[in-house]
């Protein structure tokens, strides 16, 4: 469940005028399908039920039911709406209610869950990151387990490729990774022996994974996880990638310099005039462009 407080529940029932029984000016049907639309839960589940069953004490029995995550979710989309329509009863609120939305979108269950949007400028990494990014949103990690670890096996293939590791297609996680740590250290490009360390024990811990994948989640028709053991899972898994990422922007910018010191001179380095002056073309006025011939 959320922890709203009651002086927070407070602001949003005079903000959202919930003491009417409605929810700004939604119909049964219009609520039901923006509730959806925002979360992929369907209001009028019998969870929901609070009080009489009126559309403000289903918003409140959402606000009991659901995680701080995908509560905030929903009432930022209602007040996103509720301005452009120009419902909103107490404007003098407004500041505070979306401040606690604030609070609330980022205090997610997998804290480290931005870090998997690393790679998403592909459009398979996107639809994968997508769906890992429901699974949490609706506090479902379970049922997310098999996309995260086809989002593992994308990234770290392409780590692997990014620093010249040969990558064959049937070649497992764990010992993708292996190669990827060992070309790190290899490369002096992990200073502490700890580091080395905790990348090491990841190795083993991407092995059990793959069980995990095959035998307890939806890759198959598995019984699933329970819930802890996949949330603990995903923030293991999602908390190394942080690393990653900032280590291989690193290495990149760190390459590109050499690069460019190292690179030998061509015509298009050299600035226009410096080129005319030394090829002999000297202008024939300031105002002029155009060259002399050399003598």
């Amino acid at each position: 469940m959320s922890n709203l407080t009651a002086i927070e529940k407070r602001k949003l029932e005079r903000l959202l005028g919930l003491g009417s029984g409605y929810v700004l000016n939604f119909s049964n049907r219009t609520f039901e399908e923006f509730v959806f639309d925002c979360t992929g839960r369907s209001i009028y589940d019998s969870k929901y039920e609070y009080g009489s069953g009126s559309k403000a004490n289903r918003l409140r029995g959402f606000w009991n039911e659901e995680s701080n995550g995908v509560v905030g979710k929903l009432l930022g989309a209602l007040i996103e709406y509720g301005t452009s329509e120009g419902l909103l009863n107490d404007s003098g609120i407004l500041g505070d209610c979306r401040r606690l939305v604030s609070r609330l979108t980022q205090d997610s269950p997998v804290p480290e869950l931005d870090a998997l949007s690393v790679a998403a400028d592909e459009r398979d990494f996107e639809t994968i990151v997508k769906a890992v990014r429901e699974s949490i949103d609706k506090n479902e990690p379970e049922a997310g387990l098999d996309r995260l670890h086809t989002f593992l096996i994308k990234y770290v293939r392409l780590l692997c490729e990014q620093r010249g590791i040969p990558v064959i297609r049937d070649k497992a996680l764990h010992s993708l990774c292996g190669e990827y740590v060992k070309r790190l250290r290899d490369g002096g490009h992990i200073e502490s022996d700890m580091t080395g360390r905790i990348l090491k024990s990841s190795i083993s811990t991407l092995e059990a994974f793959n069980d995990v994948r095959n035998n307890q989640s939806l890759a198959h028709d598995n019984p699933l996880l329970n819930y802890d053991e996949a949330l603990l899972i995903f923030n293991h898994v999602a908390s190394s990638i942080p690393f990653l990422r900032n280590l291989e922007g690193r290495l990149k910018r760190r390459e590109m310099a050499t690069s460019a010191v190292s690179a030998p001179e061509t015509i298009d380095d050299i600035p226009f005039e410096l080129w005319a002056l030394s090829s002999g073309r000297l202008p024939l006025c300031s105002r002029c462009e155009r060259f002399a011939p050399p003598q």
